[in-house]
């Protein structure tokens, strides 16, 4: 198999996707980890055992010295894109986002990584000063402890509808078991970080309406997503997610 004789079908940092026929191929660059990558098809495989519609795994292999995860191509196009392409629909497709966030949330997977284990880690990896970790650290701790699945990366660009109108979730490589409360507030950092602050106010009172959970209890995970995100991402990323951390009242 040959990349050059590939459909390339997206890109981004670290990564590029191609199709093969009813195949897709997420390539992975050199210099990513190889203990990430097969992290994530693990990740991906123990999802597919809770029966969500999710793309399958195939195989994991090398092509042209690099790491390659081989899925299931799932025709269709994205929830991003059919919100750009018809607007008016665009509160209808939020109510299909939710609730699909919420069918993820109902599953568990008991050998994926612990969310609150994940975050810690992540924390202690920020550019923040030690007083504000030791602060955040204290309130993830505080947080009650949950076991449902959560995408860690739930955003309309990951649901594909496929052409027969079927909705399935992709890109699981930041799954994780934990407070779904936490996962939402990731969702609704994704808006701003998309310049969408609009979504992002009608997403947080759609999920907190369908999933009976007070707002205020998911504005408290902000800062520890925030803080836990910054290591990633670039410089203007960076910057915002750790506005989150100064701006949230600890109290």
């Amino acid at each position: 198999m040959k990349l050059e004789n590939l459909t390339l079908i997206a890109e981004s940092h670290g990564k590029k996707l191609y199709r093969d026929g009813d195949a897709c191929i997420k390539v992975f660059d050199k210099e990513y980890s190889k203990a990430d990558v097969l992290n994530e098809a693990l990740n991906q495989a123990r999802v597919e055992d809770t029966g969500l519609r999710i793309n399958k795994i195939r195989s994991v292999d090398m092509i042209e010295g690099k790491w390659a995860i081989i899925s299931d191509f799932i025709e269709g196009k994205t929830l991003a894109a059919l919100m750009q392409e018809n607007p008016e629909k665009k509160e209808e497709y939020l109510e299909l986002f939710v609730d699909l966030q919420l069918h993820v949330h109902s599953k568990t997977s008991h050998r994926l990584t612990k969310l609150k284990d994940k975050m810690s880690g992540k924390i202690d990896l920020s550019d923040l000063d030690p007083t504000t970790k030791y602060e955040l650290h204290a309130r993830l701790e505080g947080m009650p402890k949950h076991k449902k699945l959560c995408h860690g990366d739930f955003n309309p660009s990951n649901i594909i509808i496929s052409n027969d109108g079927t909705p399935y979730i992709l890109d699981w490589a930041h799954a994780t078991q934990g407070n779904a409360s936490a996962d939402a507030a990731r969702t609704y950092l994704l808006f701003w970080l998309q310049n969408d602050i609009e979504g992002a106010k009608k997403y947080l009172d759609l999920f907190s309406i369908k999933s009976n959970t007070a707002k205020q209890y998911i504005q408290k995970w902000m800062p520890i997503v925030a803080a836990s995100q910054s290591v990633k991402g670039n410089e203007h990323e960076r910057q915002f997610l750790l506005s989150w951390v100064d701006v949230m009242d600890y109290e």
